[in-house]
Formats: C-alpha cells, structure tokens, sequence
C-alpha cells in the first residue's frame, strides 16, 4: 500500500540549523532525508526563499542588507526507489498548504536583482495578509486583493556529476561574456562539506533537471515530468510562492512558508527513449479559477523591440518584455500607485504573454493586468 511521509522542519530556524531537512545548492552527492517508493506521497514542510531573513516586522532596510547565499533553502532530497538516468519521473502535486504556521506572506525588490534592476535600485517590501487558501491583502497595495494560486517556486531533481560539471562550465562562460550567472558560492552553503559547497550549483536558475521554475501553472492538480540524470532522482522543493504573475518580474511572488504534498511515480526510460531534456507538465483542468486563468476583465500593455533612444533592435523579445511592463508601471501609475507599488503588483499579479514572434524586427509582448484583483 502506499505510504505518505513527512519532512518536518521549524520554520522559524534557518536551514543551516536543521542542516538535515534540506540544502541551498543542488549536488548529486547530498545525501537523501527519506527513501520512498512509487506511488507514495510525501508532505514537504518548507522555508520561505530568503531562508526566514525576513519576517512581518521587516523594513526597506532589511531588504538591503538581505544575505543572498542561504536562497533558496530547498527540503529534501527524496529517493525514488526504482527511478534511474534516463527514466521519466512523474510528480503529481497533490496538495499545497498556503504558511500553516503564520499566514504572511512578502513581495520584496532587492538592489541589483530582478527583470527590471536597473530601473528599480531600491529597496522595497510588501507585507501581505494570507487569507488561507482565498487571497491575500496587503496595507502597501491598499485596494488590491490576490486570489491564492499556491505553487512551487522551485521543484527539481538532482544532477548527475556530468551534467553539473557540464552546467558549471557553461555558466562560468556566460559570465565571461558579460552574462549574468552565479557561480558556486561555498559561503553559507547547505550541506556545509568543503566539497560539496564548493562544487554545489547555485539554485537561482532552472536547468535540465528542473529547479528554479516559478511555472503558475505547476498548482495542485498538475502533474511534472522530469527526466532524470542521478540514481533515485533525489526530488527536493521550496520557494514556494502563494501567488504570482506569469513574468515575477521583481524577483519575488507573494513568497511564504508551505506544506507541499507530492506523489511519485517513474515511467522507466521514457526520457531516454523519448529524448525528454527539459521538463514538461500537464493537467487536466484550471490551474485556477477560470476567470483567474483567462481574465474575464483585463487591461493591458504592449511592448516591442525599439530602445527609449529610439534604436530599433531586430527580433529582441527581452526588450520587448521589458518594454510591456514598464507601460504596465505607468499605467498602473494612473490608478494611484508609485512605481515600485506598480512593479511589485506585476510580479504579484501581471501576466507577460507573448503575442507574436514572426513579425521581424518587432516582435511583440503584452501585459494583462488582471482588474478583478481590484475591491
């Protein structure tokens, strides 16, 4: 029969002091909390992406001196028994309990971090009030009300040695031409070993194996193929966001603390057979409510690929994004809010859709603001 297990944590101790419950960066070598069978179901207890640096007291200044190596205190790994390199393993999310502990949740913009970084330098948090699994509110977006849309930021397997030597190489040449990447970085890093904090990928960005999605759509009900590269696929979670916009352009959701139930199951060689590199998900109705999920009422955006200095760049759909949202930012500027109110909300609640990718040089993209988020 199958079995459930739980990985407790306390939410209110960092990871690095319940160093078994988890880690905070991805290793083939980290050793597994739980060995589970296909079929089980396990209840991972969660941190907040910040590894609890942040509470319901914290100002703009806490969000400046934040320590960005503890993110994101991941728990698990869970084995998989049966599941092997070049197998599909299935994860269905089961359920997802919106901070069982203390319903707060945060949006923060964190200097240097974000799509729009350069446009935003400073500091900036929203302290919101989590209505279980309804919506959530917040004094700093006054009039603003966020249906709840829980899913996992960050939900990933482990790499096999080759694919992070592999991931580390790439990356490490990225950064050489001037690409933002973040090396391994063995300050604070969980499991604290020499070795595998030194070796350890950071888990900022999603990779083959998964990890940092932050996919909307990944809510309870949905079921994720990922293919894996390690023996016992070695499943962990965390970051888990109570709601968020298809961009999460500041860097942040509405991030909390969670119970995130998961099932397993393995479709052997399936990823091999079928040259499955990537993930893929699917589900069988509304990831939300209908009218969350396709805006009955919206308002919306455009942006397309010409600079601010009036250079046209051809089929640039980054700046064309870019451009989208900051419309979005001053339009949200005529219903009262100041610029990083507005660009908070879009990470919280703005949907970035690409519109079209063939109409060379100008492709384009459009925001949609959601306005019955509006009371």
């Amino acid at each position: 029969m199958p079995e459930e297990h739980v990985i407790s944590i306390d939410p209110f101790k960092p990871l690095a002091e319940e160093p078994g419950t988890g880690h905070n960066r991805w290793h083939e070598a980290i050793e597994p909390v739980v060995e589970v069978d296909p079929g089980d179901v396990v209840v991972y207890e969660t941190r907040d992406a910040f590894d609890g640096q942040l509470n319901a007291n914290s100002t703009e200044d806490d969000v400046a001196g934040l320590n960005l190596n503890p993110v994101h205190p991941l728990t698990g790994p869970v084995y998989v028994r049966g599941a092997e390199p070049g197998d599909l393993l299935e994860v269905e999310l089961v359920d997802i309990e919106a901070d069982p502990w203390e319903q707060w949740g945060y949006t923060i913009q964190v200097p240097g971090f974000g799509f729009l970084r350069d446009d935003f330098p400073d500091p900036f948090i929203v302290h919101w009030r989590l209505h279980g699994n309804r919506y959530a509110e917040s004094d700093q977006l006054p009039g603003v009300r966020i249906r709840c849309n829980p899913h996992p930021g960050t939900l990933g397997l482990a790499p096999s040695a080759e694919l992070r030597q592999r991931a580390m190489q790439r990356e490490e040449e990225l950064a050489e031409r001037d690409g933002f990447a973040l090396p391994p970085e063995p300050t604070d890093a969980v499991p604290a070993d020499e070795r595998l904090a030194g070796e350890g990928l950071r888990t900022i960005p999603p990779r083959e194996t998964a990890g940092n999605i932050d996919i909307k759509q990944i809510s309870p009900g949905t079921t994720v193929l990922i293919p894996v590269y390690e023996e016992g696929a070695l499943v962990s979670t965390g970051d888990v966001h109570y709601a968020q916009g298809d961009c999460e352009a500041c860097g942040t959701a509405i991030e909390m603390r969670s119970r995130v139930h998961l099932r397993f199951n393995v479709r052997k060689g399936a990823a091999e057979r079928q040259g499955i590199r990537d993930l893929q998900f699917f589900r069988d109705e509304y990831f939300t409510a209908p009218e969350m999920a396709a805006p009955r009422r919206f308002f919306a955006t455009t942006g397309i690929g010409v600079r601010k200095d009036g250079t046209n760049e051809s089929e640039n759909i980054t700046l064309a994004a870019r451009n989208a949202l900051l419309n979005m930012i001053e339009h949200l500027g005529t219903r009262g809010f100041d610029r990083q109110q507005a660009y908070a909300l879009c990470s919280a609640a703005v949907d970035l859709r690409i519109s079209q990718t063939v109409d060379v040089p100008n492709l384009l993209v459009s925001a949609l603001l959601p306005l019955d988020i509006f009371i």
